[in-house]
């Protein structure tokens, strides 16, 4: 009887037929909202992103040498320098963001992010080993093992929860990430330990930065980026099934381990693609998919159409707050992210204790 009431409750919530609720326009009228402020945000950090930095370009300057490159040292500066790392940003923060948002939803754990499934700690192992072993040290160079490195420990991670029992599996998958995280961090250490060499270059990638990364760095992962968010879109309908509980789902015509698998897929495409580009960026994963429940709801196809923007702005935001608080240096953008992302998690666990009270 409860199975029954489940069902018809999912129905009526995955439906696009249902009737108008109440509060519907208020609902839209946010989400339009929202989608302008996010859109408007990023337009405007992109600006602001090419015009500031150890050398500030006015933002007219930036627009004419957008339209027209003259060749001054200002058009080097945008076109060379600052085009690149700014689309880079855009990018990376829209995978971690639309990463999150499904690992959040497959794994039913509100404080998961993507780099629970081994991702980081491939990543790292894998640069380590370039830089120890074919003392490949440029970022162009040693980017391809990073991604190799992140899409083979996320499929070891697949492979250990794929074999226990379907009502377990989402909670194996994060005991296996945290564990294989633990035994590939520990080889790392014990590289860097023995090779300077390999600790110099890993001590720069793993803190996350956008520093120095050409078109060549965009041009590498954006195809992995955009196989990603094609199967992260798809899978909207059926998170809002899968939120409601494998039997429920799989009452309805789900097919709960295959949308696992595939949403496990995404995250690996995404998060991989971006950790390889950028190095482990903490907190971006976890607070946009957070902050756009509070927005629009727990809808994943709006959340899902929404986190590329969102994460998009807060990872532009936080590179131009790097550039700008200690000049003529920088802090690194996975340092401001950590600094913007853990008050976040802090006030969301004080928020979640004060609910269970």
């Amino acid at each position: 009887m409860s199975l029954s009431k489940d069902r018809d409750r999912a129905v009526a919530h995955i439906s696009p037929a249902r009737p108008p609720e109440r509060g519907s326009g208020r609902l839209a009228r946010r989400r339009l909202l929202v989608l302008t402020g996010c859109l408007v945000l990023v337009a405007g950090l992109v600006l602001v992103s090419l015009a500031v930095g150890s050398r500030t370009v006015p933002l007219e300057t930036v627009w004419r040498v957008l339209l027209h490159d003259d060749g001054s040292p200002e058009a080097l500066i945008v076109w060379r320098l600052r085009v690149p790392r700014t689309a880079l940003a855009v990018v990376v923060g829209a995978a971690l963001a639309l990463a999150g948002t499904v690992m959040q939803a497959i794994t039913r754990n509100p404080l998961a992010e993507p780099g629970l499934v081994g991702v980081n700690a491939g990543a790292s192992l894998a640069v380590v080993i370039a830089v120890a072993a074919f003392q490949v040290t440029e970022v162009s160079g040693y980017i391809w093992f990073a991604l190799v490195g992140a899409i083979l420990a996320a499929l070891l991670v697949h492979t250990l929860a794929s074999g226990s029992a379907r009502s377990h599996q989402h909670t194996r998958l994060v005991l296996a990430g945290a564990a294989l995280s633990a035994s590939l961090g520990a080889c790392t250490g014990i590289l860097t330990m023995f090779n300077s060499t390999a600790f110099d270059s890993y001590r720069f990638w793993v803190v996350g930065s956008l520093q120095n990364r050409g078109i060549d760095v965009l041009v590498a992962v954006a195809p992995f980026v955009a196989a990603g968010t094609v199967i992260a879109l798809l899978l909207g309908p059926a998170l809002n099934a899968l939120a409601l509980g494998d039997e429920t789902g799989r009452a309805l015509g789900l097919r709960v381990s295959w949308v696992r698998a595939a949403g496990f897929c995404a995250v690996m495409l995404l998060c991989g693609a971006a950790t390889a580009a950028a190095g482990p960026l903490a907190f971006v994963g976890l607070a946009v998919p957070h902050a756009l429940r509070l927005l629009l709801g727990p809808d994943h196809r709006w959340l899902l159409a929404y986190a590329p923007p969102a994460g998009a702005v807060l990872l532009l935001m936080s590179d131009i707050i790097g550039r700008i608080v200690a000049p003529p240096g920088e802090l690194e953008v996975g340092i401001v992210t950590a600094f913007l992302g853990a008050p976040v998690l802090v006030w969301f666990i004080v928020r979640r204790r004060r609910t269970a009270l």
